[in-house]
Parts: C-alpha cells; structure tokens; sequence
C-alpha cells in the first residue's frame, strides 16, 4: 500500500510539473458569489436533488475570478504542492467554490495526505459536486467539479482514510473558506 501511494504522489508530482497550466504562489482575494443562496435553488424530486446550474460565459469568469482562480477553475489547472493557502488550514469552518459559493467541504472531513493539496474524505453533501473521467496527462483519474457553475476544482482518489476511503485532492485556488463563528 505505501508503494502505491508512493507511485502516486510520484505520478501526480509529474503531472504537476509536466502540466502547461501552472499558477503563481501569491493568491489574491476571492469574492465568490454571495448571492449562491438565492440562485442555487435546490429542489426536492422524487428523492433526488436538482441544482440549477450558474451559467457564464468566457468573459463573464474572467471579470468575476482573479487569473489564478480562473486558471484553475475553468482551465482545469493546477497550483504547486504545498504553496496553496488551505493545504495546512486547521481552522473549524466550510470550503465554498471560489466561482459561486457553493458549500463543497466541511473542515470536519479535511485530513493531511501528505500531498500539498488540501484533502477531504467527503463533500459535504453528494448533491453539491459532480464528478467526470479524465484522461488528460497520460493518466485515467476522476476530476471533480463544482454541480452548480461546473468549475474544475481538483480530483477524488480511491486512497484516503476511512469511513469513506476517499481522497478529494482540491486545489485551494478552487475554495474559499468560511470559518466557523465563534460560540
């Protein structure tokens, strides 16, 4: 098993550094959406939740994000291990998109991989997420986007922690965190 991860985090830190998409180390500040509440709507039907999606066109996201967030979020790129500003938060609070607010990670499920990405063994709900193949890069992995605008936001592995066994591997360029007020 630790040969395997290893394997990984060799693959990944190459597709990192092969990849044509990189992202400065200074972020800048995000403003997602505060209106997400209003626009989100999500309604009950027949047991499944239906999300009304936010569509923007190209310039609309480059108005609206900074260059890093928009190299990540709608050109699916990737930030440098260990420089995004949340892989080492330990801060009590939720994990929104930085392209519209939607609540995607609850700090309650962050936990070190050891990767440099902030890492999450689940969403903080199913609804609030979608996932797609992706075969870029030479590799097959799952990329994992937002289910309300549909930004890139990192990918989910089958190697983390139980109960769920999962790792989202999410780019802080993609969040925005809200941290848990004080009681």
């Amino acid at each position: 098993m630790k040969l395997f991860s290893f394997a990984v985090i060799l693959i990944v830190l190459f597709m990192v550094f092969s990849s044509p998409i990189s992202v400065p180390k200074k972020s800048s500040n995000i403003k997602p959406d505060t209106t997400m509440q209003k626009r989100k709507q999500i309604a009950q039907k027949d047991s499944e939740y239906v999300c009304v999606k936010i569509e923007r066109s190209d310039e609309e996201w480059q108005k609206i994000l900074s260059p890093d967030q928009y190299a990540i979020l709608r050109g699916k790129g990737t930030e440098m291990p260990f420089t995004g500003k949340y892989y080492n938060n330990k801060e009590a609070g939720i994990y929104v998109c930085a392209g519209c607010g939607n609540e995607l990670f609850s700090s309650d499920t962050k936990f070190e991989s050891g990767t440099g990405w902030p890492s999450f063994f689940a969403p903080v709900s199913k609804e609030n997420i979608a996932t797609e193949r992706d075969t870029s890069h030479g590799m097959i992995r799952t990329e994992v986007l937002c289910a309300v605008c549909g930004a890139h936001l990192g990918h989910v592995f089958e190697d983390g922690p139980p109960p769920s066994r999962l790792r989202f591997c999410i780019n802080s360029g993609a969040l925005v965190f809200k941290k848990k007020a004080a009681q």
